[in-house]
């Protein structure tokens, strides 16, 4: 090991982007032929798709349908949802036709390539079973599709006109939700030197982090030729978060042979650092240049920022000192009408509302995240739990990851932690998700045997999985083993495994797994568990859930009453494609209901509970149901209320329906037992819920109270009248001109004075023109069956969202919505 030691005034973690001079590095994007079929011949340059079909990556091929009931039709018993008997499951993996062969070519050229340098390709991810060729010769192969990998392609590349052709194929039987299919994350060349720096080849640890000071070791892996000889130098620069050059340095060796076996190592300590928390992401960004015999020959530069994650037994968890909880939510992969296709402002939208909810946590279930969302959590402030597998060498799909786990288990988590290990997001490695046999020793071996691998590659973060078989964990020993033992539901067993492991703390690695379509209410309003409705819908109400799981408010208590429960990972932060639980065997349903927010990127009423809970800092006041109910006059028409203040008055047409007040004299213990997770008990601590109101048509207002009994805060919501008009509100006016950029165009459909109109559903056409496309639309109706690409679908409870996509070139984009008896809308956006 080369050792070089010196003092900087700033410093932290890293995350390696991007390059200068002679590295080269270059996204494939445009110009991909695609073909969805086999051809054996496919793989060989001179081979004519002309008449493929020409896309743009990320491409995800099977999110333009059709539906379809019997697509992927599994006939299957879903163990860990306690079911014993199989039926038919027609919309588990979305109904898309995700399954069979695609195949991907492009022909591109390697810009100064010559002889002595070195070419790699880098997948961001392809679903899956990648097999890659480069002018007619096969280069790799890469059968999980979650995963990064990069493929060594210096012996077939050449400087002009290469063939790139990547064959996928998806078997049935694969996934318990929808993965999407083809090359649906981005694609990269990277051409360097000989001498060069790696792939994921810097590490940055930090052994130190105090308020004051932090010290942090530099590990930079090269890539030497054997023949090389002479002096290597690496420069070192440093730049704040402004982009102010903090700091330079130089370190030398005096045998780059030397430096090819042994990777450079540098020491620093830092004063006074910026530390990066969910409240001040803060990030640096530091410089490596590498120089052999004084020549420059390869640089990168990396992200980073300081922080310290500890979990002390009994206590809690710690950042920086300070307690924290996570307020996370799991999120799959997928992004709604955008399928699989990885699009970084479809993901910073989706942050950005979490973030107002005031979620600080993100959990990649069950797999393997693009490095775009990573980045973003980074930049955003998200503590992330990276997780693996869904599945280990037991299978719960018959052509799942069991079929890869032996050969291909250590190089996947290897691939990842290097690919992510020196982000701050990242706080916790997961090594799988309720696999099966969690009592039995096979399953305790191969949990040990994963959880040294994260330890050997990254000493730094602790490690967890998601146990679903509480009572055989504990007993096998199991959840003892993990740094962190993490619990999916199974609330009763908390106070066990606080009692019996050595931890002493409990992570709620996935909770709630509370129902709701938005905008449906159901009568009478209560708690039920895998209820079905004629409408194939869950209740708004937020008083529905799975026999395994549980409600919003149930998890809060324990979180709010234990210091050793650490905090939570909601199931799920958006809605799914796939998995469409309680209706699983029911088409046309094909979409979750368990997200907070629905497939279109619209907040349910269960987001404003969330906000009200984790977001102190904000004002939450939330009225539901609507105040639309023709035919329910003089019904029992319970109204809820979220709100972040502790009491509120009710007014219906100006009449008092009585003050509540939260009861915070609740707790775990005074509300045990089977009552408690049968009724609405524990809720009364977190909302205000007037049970006995009677509907008649006009307002209703709520004004809420602060502690000290003032009215600080008014809401209505008034019956609506007849449809007029549509509404149009964009998440952003202004684009980049990039071909890529996307404006979310919230559709309402209102009447004459603004009111949204709560069942409306008319089938609303779009006409995008200018500097900009239509992309897609959703309306967040988990039985719907419309294509989310054409520029018409209905609106799902009186809302729906367009998506308008940037050209390549500047200038005004015009939007335009229009519906039989609607007065149109008309909206301009800008690309810049």
């Amino acid at each position: 090991m080369i050792r070089i030691n010196f003092f900087l005034s700033l410093l932290v973690i890293i995350s390696i982007s991007g390059a200068a001079q002679t590295r080269r590095e270059f996204s494939l994007e445009k110009n991909w032929k695609f073909m969805r079929s086999d051809s054996p011949e496919a793989f060989r340059p001179d081979f004519d798709d002309s008449r493929w079909q020409t896309v743009t990556v990320p491409h995800d091929w099977a999110i333009y349908g059709p539906f379809d009931g019997n697509a992927d039709l599994q006939n299957v018993a879903i163990t860990q949802d306690g079911e014993t008997k199989a039926t038919l499951k027609s919309g588990r993996t979305g109904g898309l036709p995700f399954i069979g062969v695609g195949w991907y070519r492009i022909r591109f050229d390697a810009p100064g390539f010559s002889k002595g340098q070195r070419a790699a390709i880098l997948f961001d991810g392809a679903m899956s079973n990648a097999r890659v060729y480069l002018n007619g010769h096969e280069i790799g192969r890469w059968p999980y599709g979650y995963n990064s990998f990069w493929l060594d392609m210096t012996d077939h590349v050449r400087e002009k006109d290469n063939t790139l052709a990547v064959r996928l194929e998806n078997l049935p039987e694969s996934s318990r939700w929808y993965p999407g299919a083809g090359l649906y994350r981005n694609v990269r060349v990277i051409l360097t030197a000989g001498a060069h720096i790696p792939i994921w080849g810097t590490s940055i640890v930090t052994p130190v982090v105090e308020k004051d000071h932090a010290s942090v070791k530099l590990t930079t892996n090269l890539s030497i030729p054997p023949n090389l000889e002479g002096n290597i130098k690496l420069n070192i620069e440093i730049r704040d978060p402004e982009g102010q050059r903090i700091h330079s340095h130089s370190a030398s060796s005096h045998s780059a042979a030397h430096s090819a076996s042994q990777p450079v190592e540098t020491l620093c300590n830092i004063a006074a650092p910026r530390l990066w928390t969910p409240s001040t992401p803060s990030l640096y960004t530091l410089s490596i240049k590498l120089y052999i015999n004084n020549v420059l020959t390869d640089e990168c530069s990396h992200r980073f920022g300081i922080r310290k994650i500890e979990i002390i037994p009994n206590k809690g968890m710690y950042l920086n000192g300070s307690p924290i909880k996570f307020r996370g939510v799991c999120n799959h992969h997928d992004l709604g009408p955008l399928g699989a296709a990885i699009n970084k402002s479809a993901l910073r939208r989706q942050l950005a509302i979490l973030k107002d909810m005031g979620c600080n946590a993100i959990r990649t279930s069950h797999n393997m995240p693009a490095p775009e969302l990573v980045e973003l959590c980074d930049e955003m402030g998200f503590m992330m739990m990276v997780e693996a597998f869904d599945e280990w060498d037991m299978a719960k799909c018959r052509n799942g990851y069991n079929r890869y786990f032996s050969e291909w288990a250590e190089k996947d988590l290897i691939n990842m932690i290097h690919n992510y290990r020196n982000h701050p997001s990242v706080v916790l490695w997961s090594i799988g998700n309720e696999v099966y046999g969690q009592g039995t020793p096979h399953t305790l071996k191969t949990a040990r045997f994963l959880q040294d691998i994260c330890h050997r590659e990254d000493p730094t973060r602790l490690v967890t999985m998601g146990l679903d078989q509480a009572q055989a964990a504990i007993a096998g020993h199991l959840a003892a083993i993990l740094d962190v033992a993490g619990f999916t539901y199974r609330l009763p067993f908390y106070q066990q495994a606080y009692n019996e492991l050595p931890q002493e703390i409990v992570l709620g690695s996935e909770t709630a797994s509370t129902l709701s379509s938005r905008g449906v209410y159901h009568f009478p309003v209560i708690r039920t568990a895998n209820k079905q409705f004629a409408d194939h819908q869950c209740s708004s109400y937020d008083v529905e859930h799975c026999s395994w799981s549980n409600l919003p408010d149930d998890d809060f208590i324990h979180h709010d009453d234990y210091p050793w429960c650490i905090g939570e990972f909601v199931w799920t932060g958006f809605d799914y494609l796939g998995e469409p639980t309680p209706y699983g065997s029911q088409w046309p349903n094909h979409s979750s209901m368990f997200g907070i927010i629905d497939l279109a990127g619209l907040p349910k009423d269960r987001y404003y509970l969330y906000r009200s809970h984790w977001n102190r800092e904000a004002e939450t006041l939330h009225i539901l149901p609507h105040w639309t109910w023709p035919g329910r006059e003089g019904q029992t028409t319970p109204i809820f209320v979220y709100t972040s203040y502790p009491s509120a008055e009710l007014f219906i047409n100006g009449k008092s329906q009585g003050r509540m007040e939260k009861d915070t004299t609740l707790t775990v213990e005074s509300t045990a037992g089977k009552e408690a997770s049968e009724s609405l008990a524990r809720q009364r601590r977190y909302r205000l819920m007037w049970n006995d109101v009677k509907y008649e048509p006009g307002t209703v207002q709520v004004v809420a109270y602060d502690r000290q009994g003032q009215a600080v805060a008014r809401r209505e919501v008034k019956t609506a009248g007849r449809p007029h008009h549509i509404e149009l509100t964009a998440d952003r006016s202004t684009l980049e001109a990039d071909g890529k950029d996307l404006s979310f165009i919230t559709v309402r459909i209102v009447d004459r004075d603004g009111n949204l109109c709560p069942s409306a559903a008319p089938t609303i056409r779009f006409s995008v023109s200018g500097s900009g496309t239509y992309r897609a639309a959703a309306n967040g109706d988990p039985t719907s069956l419309e294509p989310f690409h054409l520029p018409r679908m209905s609106a799902f409870n009186g809302q729906m969202v367009a998506i308008v996509q940037s050209a390549s070139v500047p200038g005004p984009i015009r939007f335009e919505a229009t519906a039989p008896g609607l007065q149109k809308a008309t909206l301009r956006l800008e690309a810049k």
